[in-house]
Order: C-alpha cells, then structure tokens, then sequence
C-alpha cells in the first residue's frame, strides 16, 4: 500500500483545494455552532479545533484516510501485546505500565501484569522508607536530596512531570536531575549537598549508555570523597536497569534494582521503575494518580469512535497540516510555567518516534513525516516567537494548554493569564483586515500618507490553525492523561505514515562516532581516515587544551 497513491489520499488533496481561499473568519460566519461541532472532551480535558482550516467533509476524509490505513486494527494490536516495534521484534506495551483495570495483557504467551505490579510494589515501599526516614545513608542520616542521573528518556519525562506537579512535591525531598556529560550539570546540581544525606537513582537499561554511566562514576567519586568506605555506595545509590552484573558491579546492592522491560520504549517509561524519581517527588499516591489518568486516556483511546477520538483527532489533524498544508513544525504553548519542559519532552516523544525516512516495509517515504516541535510557555514565548506566528511567511500550527484554575493562590495573575491564551488563539485565526487596521490608525490621529505607509506593517494575514487543550485543573490525573493523549498521537501519525515509531536507530550514529573519536580527543590515537573537517578541528582541540 502506497500511502499517498491511496484514493482516501486524494479525496484529502481534493478538500484542500476546495478550502483553498477560505479564511477560517468566513468558516465561523458561516457556521454559528462551529465550536460544538469541532471540539471534544475527556474527563476534564477540553480539545478546541475549531480553529482550524477544516470542515465536516475534510474531517470525514481523514477518518477515511485512517480507515485505509487499518488505524483500529493497529491499535488492536498494540494493546494485544504484538510485537509491532518491527525492527526489534518487540511489544510497545507503555500501556501495561498504567493498566489500572489490571487486565491480563500477554507478550509471547506471558502475562506481564505479575511484573509490572511487583515493581509497583516494591517502588511503593521504598518511597515509603525515604520518605519517613527508614531508609538511611551509610552514615545513619536520613536522605534529603535524590539526583537522578539519566539522560534522553529517563531523564526528560520525569523531569517534566516533576516540574509540572511541583505544587504536590514532599516538602522533606529535595529531588534534582543530571544529564549532560557536561561536568558543569552535576558540579552545579552537587554544590551544597551533603553526601550523607543524597541518594543517587542511576537510571540506564543496560547499565552501560556512556552519558550516564560518566555522570554516575563521577557522583560516585564525589562520595567516597567524603564518606571514604566503598561500602557506602550501597546506601547512597539505587539503580533502574536490567543488567545486574553491571550494576553489581558498580557497587549497588541487586535488591535495590528496580527493574523494568525491553517492551518498554526509553521515551515512553516513566510510568516504569524509571518513574521512581517522579513518586519520591511527589509520594507513591501521587505517582499511581498519574498511572489512572494515563490509564483512562487508554480506555477512551481504545474504545471511543473515529470521530470522538481525541488522540486521533490530534493525530488527524497533524497529518492534514504536515501532508495538505505543507507545516514543516508544530509549536507547543503551554500557558502554565510548571510545564516549561513539556515542549521538549514532546520534542524525544514525536521526533524520535516519527522522524523517519523509511517505511516499515523499508522503502523510502514520499511524503512528509514528523514535524519539527518546538515551544515556549506563555506568556514568554508571546515576547519571542510570537511575531512570526503572527506576521511570518511559515505555516506554523500550534497547540495551546492551559489550566482554568491555578494550583497557586494569586488568582488575579491567572486570569491574565488565561486571557492572554485566549486572546492568541483568536488572534492568529482572526488577524487584522486592512479595512481594521486602517481604521484604528485613523482612529489614533495618523495622516492618510501615513496610514498606507504603515499599513503592510500593521495588517495580520491570520488564518492560522490552533488547538486550544483546556484541563479543569493541572493535577497529577489530567497531567497522566495530557501525556498519553499525546503518546497515543504520535502512534496514530507513526502508523499512517507506515513509519517504524518505537526504534531509533538514528540515534546510534552519533553514539558509535563519539565512541570511536574519544581516543583522538584524548590523543591516546592518530586522527586516521576522518574528514578533513574532523580532522582540523581534533587539531585546534588539542592546542587548546594543550
């Protein structure tokens, strides 16, 4: 099957030129319940995409398009435990993870249900024993700080969760992340910490990805620095892998490994053990909040029609702005500073799972796939990038968040906020006629030569495509379900453009190079066969650095 040859396909470029022209001003006169007709709601999340330069016909011909592409039946199949991670042979069961009905879900004839509840389990009683001082640093001292050291997926998801609920955190923890190799992020978490009261959570499937295992070397040192007795390590570190040999070796008692599975994506895993950070964060209840509202995205995922569907939805109408509209990105506005690392961690979900060239049949794509994501919270990014979604030549869609209550007590502020969110919305769908801005030029006392003179600068073309996410509050529950809405997207977009979302193969380039170039760094080998650009810039390294 040939995604772009397909006669859903066509019927779908047929929309777009019969569109072509309308303004989504004219859309909202012509349709008085255009709102009711073009948004949907889960629990007490809110999709608004009105907004967008569709109608009925358009929408209908995308749920045919995913019906061409068997959508439903790849669902089936995900939530059944196939391997339908091709390449790897492996289930994608993140869903498992947060199976709260704690329904039998089998990966070659096994139930891993039995698994996943022991972890649970076994994360519960430990949050406990942190958390009410049973669990003590070789010195006997309680623990104060937990640094997590990880990096891609097990650092950008608990990162973000932990900063998006900072309103619920354990006011006795103190929780901190490291992920660059760069020395300066663990020199500047470690500054003023007491090793007698830290404990290390090294999170590494395979115990061995070279970023993070540096980093934990390092805090190691940092240490025995002080507490001297290798014994220590045991007290101060915990591990989420699952090689026990390494971690053993590393100095971590195996009963402190908290396991989890090759089922389980890097990008998709803080529902995992990798989550441990996240529940001493926040406490084990909170933690399992977050695993209900995941768990209730799944269900509506599941089990709602085409056309009530929320991550499907989303998905849709990524495909018809990248595939019809020619957006090559998609900006992310959170309006809630506490989700000021949700645009990046969108960024490793979507862009490592549908930045692909290659078809799951291993042909090359010819048609577009994952746009580039990127994001700012409002109301800063209103003061940066706002200007050329405004006034730019790029088609840029964006998804607004918000929050209509505030976990915090100034209320005034929040409805600024909330004002300025709605007030962005409409603004890049409306933008400014000549005809208005005329008017208030001359409104404000401008003389005719003026006026003309000012006016391409002063008009906004408008008709630019948002969604509009509104959540009652951000609770540990709605902030579950926002992220599975947006894994489950993503799997939508993946399947319809006949991707592989759940490898990433391209990362390893990178990973083999660096490998392979440390040595030249370090001067221990000759530069060799690399380019001649390499090659020059080892040269300048080493007179540098002496």
């Amino acid at each position: 099957m040939v995604l772009n040859q397909l006669p859903e396909w066509h019927a779908l470029e047929q929309r777009r030129d019969a569109l072509d022209g309308q303004h989504l001003r004219e859309l909202f006169a012509a349709d008085p319940d255009r709102f009711a007709q073009f948004s949907l709601r889960h629990e007490n999340i809110l999709l608004d995409y009105s907004k967008n330069r569709v109608d009925a016909a358009t929408m209908e011909a995308l749920r045919a398009l995913a019906g061409a592409c068997d959508l439903e039946g790849w669902i089936a199949r995900m939530f059944a435990g196939e391997a339908i991670n091709l390449t790897e042979g492996r289930a994608v069961l993140h869903v498992a993870l947060r199976n709260r009905a704690n329904t039998s879900i089998l990966v070659d004839g096994e139930d891993v249900m039995p698994g996943v509840n022991s972890v649970l389990a076994r994360m519960r009683d430990f949050v406990a024993r942190v958390h009410d001082g049973n669990w003590t640093g070789f010195t006997g001292a309680s623990i104060r700080d937990v640094v997590n050291i990880g990096i891609g997926g097990s650092d950008l998801g608990p990162v973000m969760v932990t900063e998006a609920l900072k309103a619920y955190r354990q006011a006795n923890i103190n929780v901190h992340f490291v992920s660059n190799v760069d020395a300066a992020h663990l020199h500047e978490t470690l500054a003023g910490l007491d090793p007698a009261r830290t404990l290390f959570i090294v999170a590494s499937k395979t115990f061995t990805t070279q970023e993070t295992m540096a980093n934990a070397r390092a805090a190691r040192a940092w240490l025995l620095q002080t507490l001297g007795d290798e014994a220590a390590v045991a007290r101060h570190f915990v591990a989420l892998s699952t090689n026990a040999a390494a971690v053993g070796d590393f100095g971590i008692d195996a009963a402190n490994m908290f396991e989890f599975w090759d089922w389980v994506g890097g990008r998709y895993s803080l529902w995992s053990a990798i989550g441990l950070s996240i529940a001493l964060a926040l406490g084990m209840d909170r933690f399992e909040e977050l695993l209900d509202g995941a768990h209730a995205m799944d269900r509506h995922f599941r089990e709602a029609p085409l056309e009530g569907n929320l991550p499907v939805t989303l998905a849709l109408l990524g495909i018809w702005h990248v595939n019809f509209l020619g957006a090559e990105s998609q900006a992310v506005v959170p309006y809630a500073q506490n989700l000021h690392r949700l645009p990046a961690y969108l960024q490793q979900a979507d862009m490592e799972s549908n930045g692909k060239s290659a078809t799951r049949d291993g042909d090359f794509v010819a048609w577009d796939t994952g746009p580039v994501i990127w994001g700012e919270p409002g109301t800063n990014g209103q003061h940066a990038f706002f200007q050329l979604l405004h006034q730019g030549s790029r088609l840029v869609p964006v998804d607004f968040i918000v929050a209509a209550n505030s976990t915090y007590p100034n209320d005034a502020q929040h409805e600024m906020l909330l004002a300025n969110c709605l007030a962005q919305s409409a603004a890049l769908m409306t933008g400014k006629t000549g005809d208005e801005a005329r008017a208030e030029m001359a409104a404000a006392g401008l003389d005719a030569s003026e006026i003309e003179r000012l006016l391409p600068h002063r008009t906004y073309r408008g008709n630019q495509p948002s969604n509009t996410l509104l959540v009652e509050t951000l609770d540990p529950r709605t902030l579950g379900a926002l992220i599975a809405l947006y894994e489950h997207k993503i799997f939508c977009q993946g399947i319809i453009w006949q991707v592989c979302s759940y490898d990433q193969w391209g990362v390893e380039l990178g990973k083999q190079l660096a490998g392979q170039l440390l040595p030249r760094v370090r001067g221990e080998t000759a530069d060799g066969t690399v380019d001649a650009s390499t090659a020059g810039l080892l040269a300048q390294l080493r007179h540098w650095r002496g």
